[in-house]
């Protein structure tokens, strides 16, 4: 094994114990799970912050870590505030760890320099405010799965493993709905210094490319959303397939866009 994986592969080890806590029998909102889940967001914090100094980095498996640990930051307070939030874990976790073992396939593809001229300090805001939609957008994409699995359960009328450790349909919409609120206000922030770093680079506003196309649709599909749940009450499982779909616009714009730049190309 190449040794430059090998603080890839720690750090997702230290995940695991969170990903596998949630499924014991006795699961609950106890020691061991903050215990475990406090590991896995210091791993995942830890070996992020390596990854960026002293020079600030932007590759792909950088790039993921730090959405790992950052969406884990965001929900350890989620879970601190929500009192349903902490059985989102069966779901969220498992999740993380394979976007860690993604990051450690790939941790050696050559990274894309920074553009000479790029304004670091709108480059710094607006990076900063894109990793914090993907995290909300994240943790709304998970309580929208966790929708559709308790709708389903229930129309079938036989709960099972999993929806048991889920939180309840009505608890996960509201989560739902929120966080993709929360996340639409920072993704319009973050629109508007992407506009400001790009007119600091070459005097445009915009430049049409594939992460501006796919990010201007994932604004439009949340807005859409949004303003479709208040009018017309729209929710369950049609609701939470928008917001999968917007998720996944969202992907394709952020981590799938240097995938291809800097496995794929680079």
């Amino acid at each position: 094994m190449n040794a430059s994986i090998l603080p890839h592969v720690l750090a997702l080890v230290l995940l695991l114990p969170a990903a596998l806590v949630p499924w014991r029998a006795d699961h609950g909102r106890d020691g061991l799970f903050w215990g475990s889940l406090g590991l896995a967001a210091l791993a995942a914090l830890a070996w992020a912050t390596m990854q960026i100094e002293p020079h600030w980095s932007t590759g792909f498996a950088t790039a993921l870590w730090l959405t790992i640990s950052a969406t884990l930051l965001a929900y350890v307070l989620f879970a601190l505030i929500d009192g349903e939030a902490w059985r989102l874990s069966g779901l969220l976790l498992p999740y993380l760890v394979l976007l860690g073992a993604i990051a450690a396939v790939w941790s050696q593809a050559p990274e894309q320099p920074v553009p000479p001229g790029e304004s670091m300090a709108w480059l710094g805001i607006h990076v900063l405010l894109s990793v914090g939609t993907y995290v909300l957008l994240t943790l709304a994409a998970v309580s929208g799965a966790a929708v559709v699995l308790q709708e389903r359960a229930l129309k079938r009328r036989s709960p099972n493993r999993i929806s048991r450790a889920l939180p309840p349909l009505a608890d996960a919409e509201t989560m739902e709905y929120r966080l993709l609120a929360a996340s639409e206000v920072v993704l319009a922030a973050g629109i508007v210094t992407g506009m400001g770093a790009q007119y600091a680079l070459n005097g445009s506003l915009v430049e049409l490319n594939h992460k501006t196309i796919l990010t201007g649709a994932a604004f439009l599909v949340i807005g859409a959303l949004l303003l479709a749940r208040r009018i017309w009450g729209m929710r369950g499982r049609r609701a939470a397939r928008v917001v999968l779909i917007g998720y996944l616009l969202l992907t394709l714009a952020y981590p799938g866009v240097k995938f291809v730049t800097d496995v794929l190309i680079g």
